[in-house]
């Protein structure tokens, strides 16, 4: 059965050297980054470049399923941690939308950009332009977009309501939209109980949770990738939905349609052994 490594000097000490490794990943490879022209060819490299990183963090990624090959093509999922994006980068490929916030972290803000990620100010006050950025988006590129319309991470014991503003643009009917769930596992694919989920693998604040544990303690992003090297990983599954028909709806019942399949098949999986 599945458990979190202990957390001993030796195990430190190992996770603080891969923690180096990460950084002079980066580092080096900023340069290239730096000369890519943002699009296909940034998206198309990230694959390689976070693939690297997922590596050294100890994160493995099983999936189940297939996207579909229509395009526009935004694929909707929970949002648990800060390892999803990682996931989604190495098996599919494809861009992002993001909190406006991450955009003005030192270097990853640059970095995420270039290989894709478009942010979004998801203030009320900012609702129209976030909708033209994400319709702009969904027209020009040939490649998946991915959302998180959680608007922030969990627990990983429930699936959040999903925010509706960012859907108003599907009244258009012009893009595909596909669910995903994101499932957390011990590398040997048993059950996390949900005390360990919100402790050691989940990234959240806690004042923004309204169900379930709270996590006892809190971590920066970069403090969670080092907390992950030090227990030994995780392994992600995706589990790939087909889309559903959401003609004729608007951007509320498209939220709560795609909110029911995604919390639905989270909770019918999270403590299914497999």
């Amino acid at each position: 059965m599945g458990k979190v490594r202990k957390q001993n000097l030796f195990n430190t000490i190992i996770a603080a050297f891969k923690f180096l490794l990460f950084w002079m990943t980066i580092i080096i490879q900023l340069p290239i980054i730096f000369c890519l022209p943002i699009g296909r060819v940034s998206v198309g490299y990230s694959k390689f470049f976070i693939w690297q990183l997922m590596k050294l963090v100890g994160v493995k990624t099983r999936v189940y399923g297939k996207l579909s090959s229509n395009r526009p093509l935004m694929v909707v999922a929970n949002h648990i941690s800060i390892f999803e994006a990682g996931s989604f980068a190495t098996v599919f490929g494809g861009g992002f939308f993001g909190k406006k916030e991450i955009e003005k972290f030192p270097i990853i803000g640059w970095m995420l950009k270039k290989l894709g990620m478009i942010f979004i100010d998801r203030r009320p006050t900012h609702a129209l332009d976030a909708l033209r950025r994400v319709e702009n988006q969904m027209k020009k590129v040939p490649y998946p977009m991915f959302l998180f319309p959680e608007g922030t991470t969990t627990n990983g014991g429930y699936v959040k309501k999903f925010k509706s503003t960012l859907f108003q643009f599907m009244d258009a009917d012009f893009v595909t939209v596909q669910p995903v769930v994101i499932n957390y596992r011990y590398l040997d694919s048993a059950i996390i109980d949900e005390e360990t989920m919100a402790n050691d693998f989940a990234y959240f604040d806690n004042v923004k949770q309204d169900l379930g544990l709270m996590c006892k303690r809190e971590r920066s992003a970069f403090g969670q990738i080092f907390h992950m090297m030090v227990i030994g990983g995780a392994l992600i599954e995706v589990t790939v939905l087909p889309p559903p028909i959401l003609n004729n709806m608007d951007r509320k019942e498209i939220a709560n349609t795609l909110y029911k399949i995604v919390s639905d098949k989270y909770m019918e999986l999270k403590n299914k052994k497999n």
